[in-house]
């Protein structure tokens, strides 16, 4: 019995070895890219790039490392964050709403 026992907490700890070493790769890559998209644009602007050009890739991007913060720094990802998920969405739909009514307002 002891040996079932210690088999199955020895899987345990394995499994939970191999999660967490799986969530720590996805955190450094994901960390790696945030960097390079701000290297990017950051790029983007000390080139002097037409601002028509560089204002929205640097909003998509910003967009993007938002995305990535929510999913993988704050693991909005797993369960149990549906609610805070939804709510973040709800928020964003508003804002959007929101900027698109001003923006139709102001240049009608």
């Amino acid at each position: 019995m002891a040996d079932n026992t210690n088999s199955a907490q020895t899987q345990k700890k394995q499994f939970y070895k191999k999660k967490h070493r799986e969530q720590m790769k996805h955190q450094v890559i994901t960390f790696a890219m945030m960097i390079a998209f701000t290297m990017l644009a950051f790029g983007l602007v000390m080139a002097e790039v037409d601002a028509m050009f560089t204002i929205p890739i640097i909003l998509v991007l910003a967009a993007v490392q938002v995305l990535f913060q929510l999913y993988y720094f704050m693991h909005m990802a797993e369960e149990g964050h549906e609610w805070p998920a939804a709510m973040i969405y709800s928020g964003v739909f508003a804002a959007v709403l929101t900027i698109l009514a001003l923006t139709i307002i102001v240049w009608w």
